[in-house]
């Protein structure tokens, strides 16, 4: 049973764990709620944080509820049909507009990347000089790669292989779209300006990496840490170097914005969608389309009508 305990623990994703636990100890902690649950318990749990929480939130909520008691042995009242009543009465009630991470754009990257570039030639420190040199490896493979946060902290360098002025290949066992943990292989490209590849490699050649995580914390004498850097580290990590570089709002900033960046850079660049899910590992279309910008049609209108000229431009 031990076994059987520990690969059923395997299966489950670790930030679904920690998601989850948070959920469970939010409901039996802050709100004092009992364990196994009724329906009604549930219902009125939804109810007492239906203004408070947003849809998605009470959404996952109610799917860390629904799996411990799927765990447990127990019925599980998520799935009665009082809960869901009530949950459709939140979204008719308390409409909250879902945040979206601003998109990393092109002329951003390339700011930020040009002011590491500065400061990496005028560091006379290691330990700034690491930093920098990392921080521009993890943005431009980041943002090429549309890579998340969760991917890019368990990329190792044992996984990558790198075929200087070709490109490289990053293996990652384990992913989100990656239901099945088959692992699956990134083709990241070669570039003649802002190269994920070149900077990597500079990284990996100026750290003296030869195994392990590859992208990690570098403390204040200059001295590479042994573990990678953790998941939650990429958020301020990005801001601060979108901060010092002198954009603006880079609080507006998330995790997702390179993958929102490269998505919509290359829709504006004429991928389709297919091959845009195939390159980022998009599994279903409704996925996709969160993180792509509708294009403006009158934008076009306009341009065209500049070209031809105004009607008023007719009149004598």
């Amino acid at each position: 049973m031990e076994r059987l305990a520990y690969y059923i623990d395997a299966a489950t994703r670790i930030n679904t764990k920690r998601s989850y636990q948070s959920a469970i100890r939010h409901y039996e902690v802050e709100w004092g709620g009992f364990l196994p649950a009724t329906a009604e318990d549930v219902a009125k749990y939804l109810a007492d944080h239906a203004a408070i929480l947003t849809g998605n939130t009470l959404k996952s909520r109610l799917a860390a509820l629904g799996q411990w008691h799927q765990s447990q042995g127990f019925p599980d009242p998520t799935k009665a049909p009082l809960v869901r009543k009530i949950m459709k009465g939140i979204r008719m009630i308390h409409t909250h507009v879902e945040r979206q991470a601003k998109p990393l754009q092109l002329d951003v990257l390339t700011q930020t990347v040009s002011w590491l570039d500065e400061q990496i030639m005028r560091s006379d420190a290691q330990q700034p000089c690491l930093q920098h040199v990392r921080n521009k490896a993890l943005l431009l493979l980041g943002f090429w790669r549309g890579f998340r946060s969760d991917e890019l902290v368990r990329l190792r360098i044992e996984h990558i292989q790198i075929q200087t002025g070709r490109g490289m290949v990053c293996f990652l066992p384990t992913s989100k779209a990656d239901r099945d943990n088959r692992g699956r292989r990134y083709q990241v490209p070669a570039l003649k300006t802002l190269c994920p590849v070149d900077a990597c490699e500079a990284w990996l050649a100026l750290a003296g990496l030869k195994a392990g995580p590859l992208f990690r914390g570098v403390d204040r004498w200059g001295r590479i840490k042994p573990d990678g850097l953790h998941v939650n580290s990429i958020v301020p990590l990005l801001r601060r170097v979108l901060a010092e570089s002198g954009n603006a709002l880079p609080e507006s900033y998330t995790s997702h914005s390179l993958r929102r960046g490269f998505a919509n850079w290359a829709i504006a660049n004429g991928w389709d969608i297919k091959t845009l899910m195939q390159y980022v590992g998009w599994r279903d279309l409704k996925s996709a389309m969160q993180y792509v910008d509708a294009t403006d049609p009158f934008v076009a209108f306009n341009a065209k009508l500049t070209l031809m000229g105004s009607p008023e431009d007719d009149q004598s």
